[in-house]
């Protein structure tokens, strides 16, 4: 298919991490282990959820969102990922390059913004907690959810709209293990410095934009946290923010790594890497870090368990 002379590729070639035989089964292997710990992991967390009625409160609310929006963005890129490593001709299509890039860009926006706005809910929690029922009701819950799917999905359409609108020529090689955009706007046969300035004011607003929030929210909580006098005050108050605040660090610093930097660096390697580690650890790690260093979900967990345990116990009896 031709236009204006310019020859526009039907499919991309992923080259991936590596084409050692040896090494892709490892990975295979690798992340096929790790998918499986994301999604059941992150799924658990929904259950629990759902199940334990002392948990129906906006942070976990808002945790739920978390959950889901973590199992797809690793369901829109390790799955494809999986089948290459095993796949002699590794190739994708077009639209499914195309649907890729929308669905992890999308999902990776409304995780910026959904951390925000559980930043904004700590910050009503421990700032003024006498309020927090009141400020923090269900409609108010429930459009900033909205608020946060809706603007990561905006964002996506727009970026992939213009990104392949791009003629890419020849070019179908794409240095990356996904359909990431950076990856493809650099296949474009002609000046892409609009596109890499759009992707840049993108990265600020959707986030530069969540994390100044983010920022904003932690300095007031601290403020507070210092100024309660006695010590298991402080210990407790800072305990409901823990778990999110370990989040919020491993999402956003990833992010602004890899999306706002100097156009030098970092190196592909660097930036498969990187984009690796958000699209496959941090989905993973999420629901341990929420299990983990949270009473309320440990003590959820607990009680589960236990009514598990007794149910076995009464079918074995019977």
């Amino acid at each position: 298919m031709e236009t204006d002379n310019q020859t526009w590729v039907r499919e991309f070639i992923l080259l991936g991490l590596s084409s050692d035989l040896y090494v892709q089964v490892f990975l295979f292997v690798l992340f096929l282990v790790m998918y499986l710990v994301t999604v059941l992991g992150n799924f658990l967390i929904v259950a629990l959820i759902c199940l334990d009625s002392r948990l129906h409160t906006p942070m976990y609310f808002f945790l739920t969102n978390l959950s889901l929006v973590d199992v797809s963005y690793a369901t829109s890129i390790i799955p494809q990922m999986l089948v290459h490593l095993l796949a002699e001709h590794k190739a994708i299509p077009f639209v499914s390059c195309a649907a890729q890039l929308f669905f992890s860009l999308g999902w990776g926006g409304i995780e910026f913004v959904l951390l925000a706005v559980m930043a904004y809910d700590r910050y009503v929690a421990v700032c003024d907690p006498l309020r927090y029922s009141v400020i923090m009701h269900g409609g108010l819950c429930t459009r900033l959810a909205i608020t946060s799917w809706v603007s990561g999905s905006l964002n996506s359409l727009i970026h992939t709209a213009i990104t392949f609108q791009l003629p890419m020529c020849a070019n179908k090689y794409i240095d990356h293990i996904s359909c990431e955009i950076l990856a493809v706007v650099r296949l474009a046969c002609v000046d892409t410095s609009s596109n890499e300035i759009i992707i840049m004011v993108s990265s600020i607003v959707l986030l530069m934009t969540p994390f100044c929030l983010v920022l904003l929210s932690y300095i007031q909580i601290i403020s507070t946290i210092l100024k309660i006098q006695s010590r298991e005050g402080r210990k407790k108050a800072f305990h409901t923010c823990a778990s999110h605040l370990a989040v919020v660090v491993l999402c956003y610093g990833m992010a602004i790594f890899t999306y706002i930097q100097p156009r030098s660096s970092p190196s592909i390697l660097q930036e498969k890497l990187i984009s690796l580690f958000y699209a496959v650890l941090t989905p993973m790690l999420n629901p341990m870090i929420y299990s983990v260093r949270n009473k309320e979900v440990k003590g959820a967990w607990q009680k589960l368990l236990g009514q598990l345990s007794g149910l076995t116990s009464k079918l074995a009896t019977w």
